[in-house]
């Protein structure tokens, strides 16, 4: 049964996002120059607060009590997509932990977005302390977040401040590679958010449901790119395949693809049962189901990776993706084939209450 999900409605652009443009350009110029200026003496030395170091090397660091007043945030771009925002907005609560600092949340680009996250509940609005006048802004250099000598040296950047009431901004972009150490934060953050009150899904309670995350060719792309970040729709189908094997092709199985493309470039899938194409389906309604699924196909994409790191569910990810996986059995490393360790999966499958009759062993 091939079943395509109809689209949800649509809202109208909001102010905020009407504003986006403009910004969206400045942001990409400021891309360009820090392109240009990593690896270079001014990849720091552009920067006030390298000054400030430098010119007090000998001042006591920060004492604890004065730490205890500053603040790091990381401003998501507001010129990418959500995968990438939550990558920006996941770096500022890493390293203002990683830092010992507290952490400040900086809002995502839209009112909708920032609702549906919740991520900003309970948490100190950066733009709070921007208004304090009491408060210091400063901006750190951005550095590479696997270089140690980098990590060391903003560290003693942030505490030159010996002084309180400071909130410090990671630049624009600034990468954390692994990505995966807060997912128990995440998860808990999303799903302790006023939104979920109001969530609807088209997913049966009773059914095993299975979401895949299948990644198009975008029209931005360069083809060396997409040989790095694309996979084929075998990898799809092979992932997929393998899954439905372990299942032991349970009736329960329900599949759902989500994907930015039409119905005709996955005639490959035409040969799975109960397949549910939600090609129309919006970027927050998609996001919604891959985090709820049962059990989540990844693909190359911080679109799948994120609800993969927030998700209760069991997780089959492509191991050569450039962020990291918890080292936590319910994510399933597979190759660029689509091949896994069935035996992992069919260990994390077995305790699922949904399909207590497919692992009957008694039977």
């Amino acid at each position: 049964m091939n079943n395509k999900i109809p689209p949800h409605k649509s809202f109208a652009p909001s102010n905020k996002e009407k504003r986006l443009k403009p910004e969206k350009i400045k942001r990409k110029l400021k891309t360009i120059i820090l392109a240009k200026i990593a690896n270079t003496p001014l990849q720091f030395g552009l920067y006030r607060s390298y000054w400030h170091y430098k010119f007090r090397t000998n001042q006591a660091v920060a004492k604890q009590e004065i730490k205890r007043t500053h603040f790091l945030t990381q401003e998501p771009n507001h010129g990418a997509g959500i995968g990438h925002q939550l990558a920006n907005w996941n770096s500022g609560l890493y390293f203002a932990s990683f830092y010992n600092l507290k952490f400040a949340h900086s809002s995502f680009s839209t009112d909708k977005w920032e609702h549906f996250l919740g991520f900003g509940e309970r948490e100190m609005p950066a733009t709070d302390l921007v208004k304090n006048k009491k408060f210091r802004v400063v901006r750190l250099p951005r550095f590479d977040s696997l270089n140690p000598d980098h990590i060391a040296l903003v560290g003693r950047i942030i505490d030159s401040y010996n002084v309180p009431d400071v909130l410090f901004m990671l630049e624009m972009d600034q990468g954390y590679m692994p990505q995966w150490d807060t997912y128990k934060t995440l998860s808990n953050k999303f799903f302790s958010a006023r939104a979920r009150h109001a969530d609807e899904l088209i997913y049966s309670p009773d059914k095993f449901n299975i979401a895949v995350h299948v990644r198009r060719f975008m029209k931005n792309e360069v083809e060396q790119l997409w040989e790095k970040r694309g996979l084929d729709n075998s990898y799809y189908v092979n992932a997929l395949t393998k899954v439905l094997m372990v299942l032991k092709e349970s009736k329960k199985a329900q599949v759902y693809l989500f994907s930015q493309a039409k119905i005709d470039d996955f005639s490959e899938f035409e040969k799975f049962r109960n397949i549910h194409y939600c090609l129309e389906m919006g970027p927050m309604e998609s996001f919604l189901h891959m985090v709820n699924a049962d059990l989540l196909i990844c693909s190359k994409s911080s679109f799948s990776y994120k609800p993969a790191l927030i998700a209760k569910g069991v997780n089959v990810c492509p191991a050569t993706f450039w962020h990291n996986y918890p080292p936590d059995a319910n994510y399933i490393l597979a190759d660029d084939d689509g091949d896994f360790n069935e035996d992992q999966l069919s260990a994390q499958l077995q305790s699922n209450k949904k399909l207590s009759f497919t692992y009957d062993h008694s039977q």
